[in-house]
């Protein structure tokens, strides 16, 4: 039994689940003062599901047992995660448009209009779904064009400017969670984006690429693999292997696997 969990269960009397020992970890290095990922990245990395340490709704004994041990164990500003937490209402990326402003850019509804015709940077990019994907990849590739699409929030100045880089020729590859409400954005953006080829936009999310994710590393869920309505010919077929299988796996099991594939893709 760890320290943290004999705290815990010492204080509140509640028993601490083995699903959540794999925590321990993630405290040690709380404590030894190491910078943490994000906390969807934390919860991959215990074992978890990556909303696990965000919604209480997920698993509320888990999600206690954390809160206790950062709230209790450690020193007020003791832990040091990157935040996830971006500007939902507007457009996010990193290394897109040419400036001299620190990375990732975030830009308001305001300044949709203009930077539609800013120089860019480059004429590929990543858009990644998950917001702590996306800061997680940032910081460790500080240099890779990158776009946060944030989840199903499909907002007008988010849709408008990506539209205009696209028709201005900007080629976009999109990573997801495979899982139906992953698969499903992915399908409303693509139908968003009359310009981009569809070649371009699945290029890193290929069918055989979410079958074997599935089949290696994806966790068992009816909820996250139900039957959605998906326009996409290969979003349809890449929903079918995550509905027969009733399998899903989320984009913080995955940023290994990603980092090679988007090295290539963006040297193309």
């Amino acid at each position: 039994m760890s320290k943290y969990q004999e705290a815990y269960e010492a204080d509140t009397g509640h028993k601490v689940p083995e699903s959540a020992l794999g925590l321990s970890e993630i405290f040690e290095k709380i404590e030894a003062g190491e910078p943490l990922p994000p906390r969807g990245q934390q919860a991959v990395d215990a074992g978890l599901t990556a909303h696990t340490l965000n919604d209480a709704t997920v698993a509320p004994v888990i999600f206690d047992y954390y809160q206790w041990v950062v709230t209790h164990y450690f020193k007020p500003g003791q832990l040091n995660e990157l935040s996830a937490k971006l500007i939902g209402m507007a457009f996010t990326c990193a290394n897109i448009f040419q400036t001299d402003l620190p990375q990732p850019l975030t830009l308001n509804p305001w300044q949709v209009d203009a930077m539609a015709e800013q120089a860019l940077a480059t004429g590929q990019a990543v858009v990644v779904e998950n917001n702590g994907v996306f800061i997680l990849l940032h910081q460790r590739h500080p240099e890779w064009p990158l776009i946060n699409q944030g989840g199903n929030d499909f907002q007008p100045a988010y849709v408008t400017l990506m539209r205009r880089l696209t028709e201005r020729g900007l080629r976009i590859a999109y990573l997801g969670d495979l899982d139906s409400t992953g698969i499903q954005i992915a399908d409303r953006l693509l139908a968003r984006m009359p310009r981009v080829h569809r070649e371009d936009f699945l290029s890193l999310q290929t069918p055989e690429h979410v079958s074997w994710w599935i089949s290696q590393v994806g966790k068992h869920n009816i909820k996250r693999s139900r039957r959605l309505k998906i326009e996409d010919p290969i979003l349809k077929q890449e929903l079918d292997t995550i509905v027969f299988s009733k399998k899903f796996v989320e984009q913080e099991q995955l940023i290994f696997e990603y980092e090679p594939l988007i090295t290539a893709w963006l040297r193309d």
